[in-house]
């Protein structure tokens, strides 16, 4: 039987790097896209690189989602069974900064691969996935499901919210076999360290060794919705396994603080945080040093102060449900430090 076709945008990704590990145990052959760069950003998929004169099913390209002439080549030599698109300019602060290139990447990436499967007529042979993401939820109220208004609250999640349109307009227009997947946090030992999550864990286990550095954070009172990348990827691929696609929440439910997960990540490494202060005074203490400050740099233009998923309907029909929970994702994560 020959082997399904699978492309990812973004493999060198958090996301990219658990679906590429499962999409090959599922024996597909698998071609990721990396842009070019003086350093060879394969390190997350590192344990699965091959040099490709000796690989069967591990492909890497180069290619950009701001480059429409290398989307389409690509997508017209490889006529893949399956496409993911997990690239992205992902940090939300950052698309403050960077709000034309975000756009660029996140929304009129998407329309450029898209429209590669449309003009090379591949409705019937290629599914496609797009990565969403709670920020489009904004400030809508909890819990949020697929029936939930959108109200995006940065230029990463407006951009992500023209991606989840012109991916239904597609499907609508021209038959292709389009799914949003609107995924709330997930993270994992892979994490980027620029990620509040990630960065709560490293600098956790530095102070804990000994190091003198101190955590500046934001709004430490934003609740979210946190999951594991590992299960998340499950969910993108059983997407593209039913008869007809549909837009799905993928979330664990639960809600905490930064603050929650801050507290939750000193439990596990045996350390004990004092608070002092409210608002930007509010402070953490260890062993009597001040270790963690309130920065207003980290504040968001327009917070989002609010996220918790509703994921009833992949229960429902994808018999989807999250096989971790928030202490063994924080015990995932720690592990890969110590």
């Amino acid at each position: 039987m020959k082997k399904k076709i699978a492309l990812i945008f973004g493999i060198t990704g958090q996301d990219g790097s658990y679906l590429a590990k499962l999409l090959l145990k599922k024996k597909y052959e698998v071609h990721g896209v990396i842009r070019r760069s003086s350093s060879f950003n394969t390190k997350r998929i590192e344990d699965i690189y091959v040099d490709p004169h000796y690989s069967k099913d591990f492909f890497l390209h180069y290619g950009d989602m701001t480059d429409a002439l290398s989307i389409n080549n690509l997508i017209s030599k490889l006529k893949p069974n399956e496409i993911y698109n997990l690239a992205a300019q992902s940090h939300v602060a950052v698309s403050f900064d960077l709000p034309e290139y975000t756009a660029n990447v996140d929304g009129l990436g998407t329309l450029r691969i898209l429209e590669a499967i449309n003009t090379n007529k591949l409705q019937k042979k290629t599914k496609f996935y797009q990565a969403g993401t709670s920020e489009m939820y904004g400030s809508s109220s909890p819990p949020q499901n697929e029936k939930t208004s959108f109200n995006p609250r940065s230029p990463y999640a407006v951009s992500k919210l023209f991606a989840h349109w012109i991916t239904i307009n597609y499907r609508e227009a021209y038959g292709i076999y389009a799914c949003n997947g609107i995924l709330f946090n997930h993270e994992s030992p892979v994490r980027g360290y620029t990620f509040v999550t990630q960065k709560i864990v490293q600098a956790l286990c530095k102070i804990k060794k000994g190091s003198k550095e101190k955590l500046f954070l934001g709004n430490i009172y934003s609740k979210r919705d946190w999951g594991h990348a590992e299960d998340y990827v499950k969910a993108m691929w059983l997407m593209l396994q039913q008869k007809t696609p549909q837009d799905f929440v993928i979330a664990t439910g639960e809600q905490y603080t930064v603050k929650n997960f801050i507290e939750l990540v000193a439990k596990k490494l045996d350390m004990k945080i004092n608070w002092k202060g409210q608002g930007l005074k509010e402070k953490g203490y260890y062993k009597g040093k001040e270790i963690i400050k309130i920065d207003k740099k980290y504040f968001r233009p327009t917070e989002v102060e609010s996220l918790r998923g509703d994921y009833t309907k992949a229960k429902r029909l994808l018999k989807w449900k999250p096989s971790h929970n928030i202490n063994t994702l924080v015990t995932d994560m720690i592990k890969k430090i110590i």
